[in-house]
């Protein structure tokens, strides 16, 4: 029995269509990756046509930060009261859900050691 390999047929796109997309990568503000892919298209295969025609391909834009004059006059440390501490709870507090079964358990701080014991019984 032979079994026959289907063959893989290259994709063609027409050169209006590469030009079209090299068009859109290089407007201001666009992604080569989000216009290929929303074209179909490897966004490696975008920047090889661009490369092809000598067009330099766009960097990794990172957005530029914009300054107004409200935070050129703002203070570099402004100070900030820290609320007191809560104290802690005197229990260790445990909500598990095991399929159907849900379980609350309040274990004395104290006990922690035994409080580790039970839970890792507990999840075998």
């Amino acid at each position: 029995m032979e079994i026959q390999k289907p063959h893989r047929r290259r994709r063609y796109h027409p050169e209006e269509f590469k030009q079209s997309l090299i068009a859109a990568c290089c407007e201001p503000g666009a992604s080569v990756t989000g216009i290929a892919l929303t074209n179909g298209v490897n966004a490696n295969q975008v920047r090889r046509w661009m490369r092809e025609r000598g067009i330099e391909v766009p960097g990794r834009r990172l957005p530029t930060p914009t300054m107004n004059a409200e935070l050129e006059m703002a203070p570099a440390f402004v100070p900030l009261a820290i609320a007191p501490a809560k104290p802690e709870s005197p229990d260790i507090r445990i909500e598990i859900r095991r399929g159907n079964a849900a379980i609350k358990i309040d274990w004395p701080v104290q006990a922690s050691g035994d409080c580790a014991l039970w839970l890792r019984d507990w999840l075998r």
